[in-house]
């Protein structure tokens, strides 16, 4: 089962605040997607052959296009905080 501190370890990189009740919540709901999960460790793969994709097909890519943005001042002067036409937000990695 997944610990609470756990929970709050997840919660601290995934930035987002719970309150005592969710952390409890998502500790039992996480811990019961883990076990069911643990199933597949059962499942017997012995002759059947890895598959990184099912398609058959490479390289399927279209052309880059650009387009002008018509709205980049709109949307940077709803930004909180713009740096030289760039949104500056707070650091993810110390």
């Amino acid at each position: 089962m997944l610990t609470i501190e756990e929970v709050k370890k997840i919660a601290k990189l995934a930035r987002i605040d719970l309150t005592p009740e969710e952390e409890s919540r998502h500790a039992d709901t996480i811990s019961v997607v883990l076990d069911y999960m643990k199933i597949l460790d059962e499942v017997d793969t012995t002759n059947v052959e890895p598959t990184a994709q099912v398609t058959g097909l490479s390289n399927i890519v279209r052309e880059d296009i650009t387009h002008e943005c018509t709205i980049k001042k709109e949307l940077l002067a709803q930004m909180p905080q713009v740096d030289q036409n760039e949104l500056v937000v707070p650091a993810v990695f110390e």
